[in-house]
């Protein structure tokens, strides 16, 4: 695993220009943290369940260090560090900054407590505040707006490594018990096609975006088609039962040493029933569920995604030469489309039922983060942002796989089209699925 998911990079687009809105957003921001974290206990934001995850006290300090140590350290006049200890405590990955603490042992920082971190943002926040007030500097603004940016990508870090921890307990305590399924009909899978040819992809240049959102460039495209709508877990569920975790034909060489070697028999946070006619149920941030077989699979990794793919092309008629898109054609046929749908802001926090027939495109935008058959690579021109702030993307610009479209986890004012996200090909506690392309 990378050191950290969806590193931050600089922000491409001019600062906010209006003072009061770059206010406002800080400050909605910042509470939605806050609100994030109020159905947690002290003890529930202090433990830490794997090294790629990370306790949610240390998310909630590391993104005040951020505006401490990039903002306020440069930019505000007579600055003097909250506690000067918390620079290596919370420094994630940036070795211009300095050193930093192991992650993998992060859980062991017991010391500032949850209380103690919250003191530090109010203090934080308020300085912040000051600066933006009074700032004459654009570069500061705009760090406070790429700030922002890298909390929202806490935010959704703070529920998926939260949700793998609770999933240990064998209590199977629910982080919010307000189940949101409500009983739909299944939207039958339908081919849409696009038309391909050259077409361009990359940030437009209006609003926020990431550095490795850039530059926005040609590409060339072949007619291809999308499924209408995400694979479901009634539909994994089917290759299961078919031994798709048993027959290697489906599975790349990489992908089936990790199925043997890591016993995987199904998606993460599945429990596979006694009674073969029976489904499984699953784990969610509701506490444990019946599976329900209209939503999106999720929590699967690149390997399976592929091995489904390849499955449902060799053994369904109607999804002959079915794949993973790529990034460029999933990125071509979700421009046109309003980024609506089933993320964080919705607060039901799973994934939801495709909600209606329609004959275009569903579900581009939340539910789960879909797998594409591309590697994560710089595009034509690319060139990383100076300094620390933009020193870890393009260094992990190798042995990563692209992912776009946002999750249940996302803030919907966080996402855009040209968003690239990017994870190993083993990783699935993230909110991810897939989306059928041919």
């Amino acid at each position: 695993m990378n050191p950290t998911p969806r590193p931050v990079a600089a922000p491409c687009a001019p600062v906010q220009s209006d003072r009061a809105g770059l206010a406002r957003h800080y400050t909605a921001v910042r509470e939605r943290s806050r609100a994030l974290a109020a159905p947690l206990s002290p003890e529930d934001c202090q433990a830490q369940s794997m090294p790629d995850a990370s306790p949610v006290k240390w998310h909630l300090a590391h993104v005040t260090w951020f505006f401490e140590t990039f903002v306020l350290e440069r930019f505000e006049p007579g600055f003097e560090p909250f506690d000067p200890a918390f620079r290596v405590l919370f420094n994630s990955y940036y070795n211009g900054v300095g050193d930093q603490f192991a992650r993998p042992q992060r859980g062991l920082i017991t010391r500032p407590d949850l209380a103690e971190v919250w003191r530090w943002r109010e203090q934080v926040d308020e300085r912040i505040a000051r600066l933006i007030d009074r700032t004459e500097s654009v570069e500061a603004l705009r760090l406070i707006e790429l700030g922002l940016h890298h909390e929202q990508q806490h935010q959704e870090l703070l529920l998926t490594d939260v949700k793998h921890l609770l999933s240990f307990n064998p209590l199977r305590p629910a982080y919010q018990r307000h189940w949101p399924l409500v009983s739909v009909a299944n939207v039958a899978p339908r081919w849409v096609e696009q038309q391909g040819g050259l077409i361009e992809i990359g940030h437009t240049g209006e609003g926020f975006a990431f550095d490795n959102e850039l530059p926005r460039h040609r590409q060339w495209l072949e007619p291809y088609a999308l499924m209408n709508r995400l694979v479901t877990h009634g539909e994994w569920w089917a290759f299961v039962q078919d031994g798709g975790y048993t027959d290697p034909r489906w599975w790349l060489a990489a992908g089936w040493d990790w199925v043997r070697a890591q016993g995987v028999r199904a998606p993460l946070y599945w429990t596979l029933p006694q009674d073969g006619n029976a489904l499984p149920s699953v784990f969610t941030l509701h506490g444990e569920a019946p599976l329900d077989p209209h939503t999106p699979v999720t929590h699967v990794s690149h390997f399976e995604a592929d091995a489904f793919a390849h499955w449902a092309a060799a053994t369904h008629t109607e999804w002959a030469g079915a794949r993973l898109p790529s990034e460029a054609e999933w990125e071509n046929a979700a421009a046109p489309l309003p980024v609506q749908g089933n993320l964080q802001d919705s607060a039901a926090f799973h994934p939801l039922p495709a909600r209606n027939d329609a004959s275009g495109l569903l579900q581009m935008h939340g539910d789960v983060w879909e797998w594409t058959r591309s590697s994560y690579s710089a595009y034509p021109g690319f060139q990383p942002a100076e300094g620390a702030v933009g020193e870890y993307n393009g260094k992990f610009m190798v042995n990563q796989t692209v992912l776009r479209g946002g999750s249940c986890a996302t803030p919907a004012s966080h996402l855009r089209a040209s968003y690239r996200n990017f994870f190993p090909t083993d990783a699935r506690w993230q909110f991810s699925g897939l989306r059928l392309a041919r």
